[in-house]
């Protein structure tokens, strides 16, 4: 009875030990992604009216990412950090949105576009995979 014990509890850990690694992954992840963000909008801003009507725009939501999911890491409650991921996850994909955008209307190339859009739409993913996994895990502790 002990041994299994033993392995669900360890089990257990495992399972903790990987959302929090999986948790500082995008908190360093989003940071570097804002800061990428941050480097193209003072490159659009050089550019016309509506570049820069764009970039701001991108700046707030590529930096939102990151903000969010800081605050989600001092979460009051469980559900407190599922709504501050939820919100990343939103303005990640607001952000994807303007990133797609200037690339269609040809205000920045494919190519100088490529990486961050795909880094975007990673980012997204392991968002949603934290916010869905948190939320089993909240309702399967209610």
């Amino acid at each position: 009875m002990n041994d299994e014990l033993k392995i669900t509890q360890n089990s257990a850990l495992s399972t903790q030990s990987s959302a929090l690694s999986t948790q500082n992954s995008i908190v360093e992840r989003s940071f570097a992604f804002a800061v990428r963000v941050v480097k193209l909008c003072q490159f659009l801003e050089k550019q016309d009216r509506v570049s820069k009507t764009l970039a701001n725009q991108l700046l707030r939501s590529g930096t939102s990412i990151g903000a969010n999911v800081e605050e989600a890491q001092a979460g009051q409650s469980k559900a407190d950090f599922i709504a501050k991921m939820s919100i990343a996850r939103k303005e990640g994909r607001e952000t994807h949105y303007w990133l797609r955008l200037l690339k269609e209307a040809g205000i920045v190339s494919d190519a100088q576009l490529s990486k961050i859009i795909k880094e975007a739409e990673e980012i997204i993913r392991i968002l949603t995979a934290i916010v869905k996994t948190s939320q089993t895990r909240n309702s399967n502790n209610k």
